[in-house]
């Protein structure tokens, strides 16, 4: 019975002594990035071990977590901060160790860039003397109050709700003067016809007919 416990114990030795190795060399590193300048938490840092594809990305919070070994060098990147470098300790007694890490921000002032529409002054000279200057603002004004100007903008207005109404008041008024009976005729009527036939003599329909084709 003693020689089996033996056996045993000297079989399971070094699996103990790995699992020992690797409690001590493994460890859960979480954290939050912040800004340096207001302790802003820093969403979406990319937080990765140094020569290595293995790492994480902080959330919206600033918060990461994930397995590292003891003196690993970790990586944090943002775009609009400076590179931050942190190495693990190599003399943690624990699987687990916490960081807040600080971010200084990168701030970059570019040169004065001018940007010119010609790249020669010949073709600029040439572009401004073919160059048409649009009329002042009398003269706009002058072209959009003329009379064939406001006679086309006259035909195309619909009439508003005041003239509606006025429009609906006369038709209600005419039906209710002329109810129970016809409306009258002006083809037969002999006032109007003499009307009619004196503005023609007169020469008022050819006068109206000018003013039109002057607009």
């Amino acid at each position: 019975m003693k020689k089996i416990l033996f056996v045993l114990l000297v079989l399971s030795f070094p699996i103990l002594l790995m699992a020992q190795n690797n409690d001590s060399v493994l460890v859960q590193f979480s954290g939050v990035v912040v800004t340096a300048d207001s302790l802003i938490p820093v969403p979406f840092t990319t937080v990765a071990i140094k020569n290595q594809w293995r790492g994480t990305i902080t959330d919206f919070y600033g918060f990461f977590s994930f397995v590292a070994a003891k003196h690993d060098t970790i990586e944090f990147t943002a775009i609009g901060f400076k590179k931050a470098r942190y190495i693990i300790p190599d003399t943690l007694k624990q699987n687990h160790y916490s960081l807040i890490q600080m971010m200084s921000r990168d701030t970059i002032t570019l040169r004065e860039a001018v940007i010119y529409p010609w790249p020669t002054k010949e073709q600029f000279k040439s572009a401004f003397m073919a160059l048409r200057v649009p009329d002042d603002a009398m003269s706009r004004a002058q072209k959009n109050l003329s009379r064939h100007e406001m006679a086309s903008v006259a035909k195309n207005i619909k009439m508003d709700g005041q003239s509606n109404q006025m429009y609906a008041q006369n038709l209600e008024q005419n039906r209710l003067y002329y109810a129970g009976q016809l409306p009258p005729n002006n083809w037969l009527n002999p006032i109007a016809w003499m009307k009619f036939i004196s503005a023609w003599k007169n020469g008022d329909f050819i006068q109206k007919k000018d003013d039109n084709s002057g607009e």
